[in-house]
C-alpha cells in the first residue's frame, strides 16, 4: 500500500509518517523545499515536493504516481494576514483534490484533517451539551472558517474523502501548548474568563489512530469528531503540567474577557509591525473566549472502531518527558 502525507514535516504529519512506516506502507512525505526534516529521518521515507498553491504544478508533480491513500495534514493554524488562512487551508485543499482527480489517481481514501473549530461557539448555554455533527457550524475564527470552506467544497466533489475534526491536539513536538508548559516552569499560568469552561483534548497518537481507521473503514463523505472522550475544566491541563514539572511555585492569573480582547488586539497590531505572528492574536481571542468544547465522538467509535488510549493523565507526562529529553524545557 502506498500513502502520501501532506504536512509531513509538521506536528501531526510527522507522527502519521511514523505510523505508516511501522505498518510497512510505502510512505511518501510531501514537503516544501524549505521544510525542516528534523522528525523525518527514517531512510525509508520517500520525499516529494508539492506546491499546493499551484494546481497545474501539482498535476505535474503527481503525474504517474499511484497512491492508495492521501492524508492531507498540511495547513496553517495562525497567520499574520487572514487571507493566508483561505489561500493555504481552503485553496490549497482545492488545488490538491483537483490535481488528484485530473491525474486520475486510483485513491481508496482521501483523509482530510479538519478541526472542531469549524463549529465555533455553539451550545454555550449551561449545562453545556456535546456539539453534534448535525449542528449548524458557526466558526468564529478565520482558521475555522477556512477549514469549513474546504469541507463544504469537498462535499460537492465525487471523491472518496473522509473528514476528521480533532479538538485541541497536544503531544510531543507540539509548540502552542508547549508555551503553557514553558510559562508554568517560569512560575506563571494564565487563564481567561470566570464562567465555567469545558475543554476537550486529544493526544496526537489518538489522532494518528483515527487517520488509519479512516483509511481502512471510513465511508465517503463522513465527518468525525475526535477527542479523548473526557471533558476537563480549564485548570486541569495546567495542574497536570505543573505536577510533571515538580510543582514549581507559580502565580495563576485569571483575566476577564475584556482584558484578553485588549491584549489580543495589540498582539495582532504588534505582529503586523514586526512581521512575527503573536501567540495572542484575534483568532486566539475567540478560541480562549469559547466556553464549550464538548463534542460527540460516538460516530467515530461506532463506525471506525476509534477508541482513545490517552487521557490527559497519560498524555501530559509523555509530552513533558519528551520536551525535557529534547531540550525544550
Amino acid at each position: 500500500m502506498k500513502i502520501l502525507i501532506t504536512g509531513a514535516s509538521g506536528f501531526i504529519g510527522s507522527f502519521i509518517v511514523e505510523e505508516a512506516l511501522r505498518r510497512g506502507m510505502e510512505t511518501w512525505a510531501a514537503v516544501r523545499g524549505s521544510s525542516k526534516r528534523d522528525f523525518l529521518q527514517d531512510e525509508r521515507i520517500r520525499f516529494i515536493e508539492l506546491n499546493l498553491s499551484d494546481q497545474q504544478q501539482l498535476e505535474a508533480q503527481l503525474k504517474d504516481k499511484d497512491f492508495d491513500y492521501v492524508v492531507h495534514a498540511a495547513g496553517v493554524t495562525k497567520c499574520l494576514n487572514t487571507s493566508d488562512f483561505y489561500r493555504i487551508n481552503t485553496e490549497g485543499t482545492k488545488n490538491l483534490v483537483r490535481a488528484l482527480i485530473n491525474v486520475q489517481m486510483p485513491l481508496k481514501r482521501f483523509v482530510y484533517i479538519s478541526s472542531l473549530s469549524v463549529y465555533g461557539a455553539i451550545r454555550e448555554q449551561q449545562p453545556y451539551q456535546e456539539i453534534q455533527e448535525g449542528d449548524t457550524p458557526q466558526p468564529n475564527t478565520d482558521y475555522g472558517k477556512s477549514k469549513l470552506e474546504a469541507e463544504r467544497w469537498l462535499e460537492q466533489q465525487s471523491f472518496p474523502y473522509v473528514i476528521l475534526r480533532p479538538t485541541g491536539v497536544y503531544g510531543p513536538r507540539e509548540r502552542d501548548y508547549f508555551l503553557m508548559a514553558k510559562s508554568i516552569k517560569q512560575h506563571s499560568d494564565f487563564a481567561v474568563g470566570f464562567q465555567q469552561q469545558d475543554i476537550t483534548f486529544v493526544y496526537v497518537l489518538d489522532v494518528v489512530q483515527a487517520v488509519f481507521l479512516a483509511c481502512e473503514k471510513g465511508q465517503t463523505g463522513r465527518k468525525y469528531f475526535l477527542s479523548d472522550g473526557e471533558v476537563y475544566q480549564s485548570a486541569t491541563f495546567s495542574n497536570l503540567i505543573r505536577k510533571e514539572l515538580g510543582n514549581p511555585w507559580w502565580i495563576r492569573i485569571t483575566a476577564p474577557i475584556w482584558l484578553l480582547r485588549v491584549i489580543t488586539y495589540f498582539g495582532d497590531k504588534w505582529g503586523h509591525l514586526t512581521g512575527k505572528i503573536s501567540a495572542l492574536n484575534n483568532d486566539k481571542y475567540h478560541i480562549l473566549k469559547q466556553r464549550n468544547w464538548r463534542c460527540d465522538i460516538s460516530p467515530a467509535r461506532r463506525e471506525l472502531g476509534y477508541e482513545p488510549k490517552y487521557t490527559l493523565k497519560e498524555g501530559v507526562p509523555l509530552t513533558i518527558k519528551w520536551y525535557r529529553e529534547n531540550g525544550w524545557l
